[in-house]
């Protein structure tokens, strides 16, 4: 029980080390890279953060928003989730807040974004440090992001609705033996918003590693994803680690954005050109950060294509090699080297 106590303290902080370099890699190949990071990619990105940030002012006021909640609040109480508890109502809201924010900034996010991240992509995987990206060989990545981007929202689908069938067999599961008083219902919902948060968690996680692998391969769509899968395994606590700064940043970001300038704007003082400035500002800070949010993703994943699997019986060390032959993807591992 100690040794695998022991083992369990050593892992986690392997990972952490290990998040800690890809964090220190990342801001250092940002910062050499900066010139063209802050200026041709994030004005690359600047419209879709734009749309992002500005779907707070025009989504709320959209018939969008109600009819998506609506449908969802219907979908639920049809499930036999219970109306009493406030994690369903919240979810409900939330999930039809980013379903009506994904639409408004689609056709930004499938122009400017993929094209942003092909030039970052297509930057870090150039094997000379000091050669810029054509836009040729921009545009040549923009088919296999575009597949596996489709792919991705496929993956979040499936994510949600593999949370919401759990939900729904452990609620009518223990509601059928009598578990129905509200401590246990908070209780369950607690539960749930931990599972449910897990499961996206790490969808999210392998659906922006299949993007980057879709990119630094050149092969896009669901083999994207299967070698994201693969990769993934053993880091997924030190993909978690490198996500949840950024995202927390983001976020942060985009409620100073509603502070500033969405309560300005229902209050009728967005006239001024200053108030104006401060969101142009706020949306480029935005798309920096969705920059950098890249630039890890890059390196992650190169730090997961070297990454190798020791057997510790045998003392060998192997590498992970993905392939595809007829259309079918398999996983070898290959002898390196023996090790003392």
């Amino acid at each position: 029980m100690l040794f695998s106590f022991s083992a369990m303290e050593d892992s986690a902080r392997i990972q952490m080390e290990m998040a800690s370099k890809i964090i220190r890699r990342s801001i250092y190949t940002f910062l050499q890279n900066y010139q063209y990071l802050t200026a041709t990619a994030a004005l690359l990105i600047f419209p879709h953060s734009a749309s992002i940030l500005l779907s707070q002012i025009f989504v709320p006021s959209s018939p969008l928003l109600p009819t998506i909640h609506n449908r969802l609040r219907i979908l639920f109480q049809a499930a036999g989730f219970p109306p009493s508890s406030e994690f369903f109502t919240v979810l409900s809201f939330k999930i039809s807040q980013t379903i009506s924010s994904s639409i408004f900034a689609l056709p930004l996010t499938l122009s400017f974004l993929l094209i942003a991240k092909s030039s970052i992509i297509q930057l870090l995987n150039h094997h000379k440090p000091n050669l810029l990206p054509s836009f040729s060989s921009v545009i040549s990545l923009y088919k296999p992001l575009l597949a596996t981007h489709t792919c991705n929202f496929l993956l979040l689908l499936s994510a949600n609705a593999t949370a919401f069938s759990l939900l729904f067999f452990a609620f009518n599961f223990l509601e059928g033996f009598g578990f129905s008083s509200p401590n246990w219902l908070l209780f369950l919902s607690a539960a749930g918003a931990v599972l449910y948060s897990i499961i996206l968690a790490n969808a999210l996680i392998i659906c922006n590693l299949a993007l980057v692998s879709s990119g630094m391969e050149r092969s896009g769509g669901y083999l994207a994803i299967l070698k994201a899968c693969i990769l993934i395994r053993g880091r997924t606590s030190t993909a978690l680690t490198l996500a949840v700064p950024v995202n927390l940043v983001l976020a942060a970001i985009e409620a100073m954005f509603h502070y500033r300038v969405v309560r300005a704007y229902r209050t009728g003082d967005m006239t001024s050109f200053s108030m104006v400035l401060e969101g142009i500002l706020i949306a480029y800070l935005y798309s920096t950060f969705v920059v950098l949010d890249t630039v890890v993703s890059c390196i992650f994943f190169k730090s997961c294509k070297t990454g190798s699997l020791i057997d510790q019986e045998g003392r060998y060390s192997y590498r992970i090699e993905i392939a595809e032959e007829d259309g079918n993807a398999y996983m070898k591992l290959k002898n390196i080297e023996e090790l003392p």
